[in-house]
This record gives C-alpha cells, sequence and structure tokens, in this order.
C-alpha cells in the first residue's frame, strides 16, 4: 500500500521538476503553435561582463489564446514535432500591441 503512495508522490515530484521558461511572444503564424524568444543574460567567465543571449522555442498552445508580443511562461514536456518540446503554461502579461489595434478596428 505504501508503495502505491510512493509511486504517485514521485510522479507529482517529477511533473514539478519540469523546466520553465518565460519568454516573449514573436510568432503565432502556425496553428496550435508560438514562438517563445526567452533572452538569457551571463557574465562573461574571465572578464565579468554581461552577454545577453536570445534562443527561440517553439511552444503548443492548444487554443491559439497567445498573441504576438506577450509575456508567457512555458513549460518543458515530451517531444510534440519535430520541433516542439514546451507547451503553454500561462499568460503573464498580454501585449499592448494587440489592445491598440482591437480598439482601432
Amino acid at each position: 500500500m505504501t508503495d502505491a503512495n510512493n509511486n504517485s508522490g514521485n510522479a507529482a515530484a517529477v511533473q514539478q521538476h519540469r523546466n520553465e521558461k518565460v519568454g516573449q511572444v514573436v510568432s503565432t503564424k502556425m496553428q496550435k503553435t508560438i514562438v517563445v524568444e526567452v533572452q538569457m543574460s551571463k557574465a562573461h567567465p574571465r572578464y565579468k561582463r554581461v552577454i545577453r543571449s536570445s534562443k527561440k522555442f517553439y511552444a503548443h498552445d492548444e487554443q491559439n489564446t497567445a498573441r504576438l508580443g506577450d509575456v508567457v511562461r512555458i513549460r518543458e514536456t515530451r517531444p510534440l514535432s519535430k520541433l516542439k518540446r514546451w507547451q503553454l503554461e500561462e499568460i503573464v502579461r498580454r501585449s499592448t500591441l494587440t489592445q491598440a489595434e482591437e480598439s482601432a478596428s
């Protein structure tokens, strides 16, 4: 009986340790897929100067809720396609660009 409890606890623990990143949506042109650009900053090992780099991640967006310019949180998941290994977790902040376009329409 304790083994069943341990297994369910391990499954919850594994799911909590999935990698999460916060970035900005740069493309929503595909169906159920968004491209999120994550900015990373790191000190140079020798010169201690801060170096900024960015990387793009393809994330699954089931309801197509994210819009261009939104700040979103994505979570690592099983491979969904050739490039998609992330899933949209939540929209942290809506973009002001899309709100201005909707009010103008």
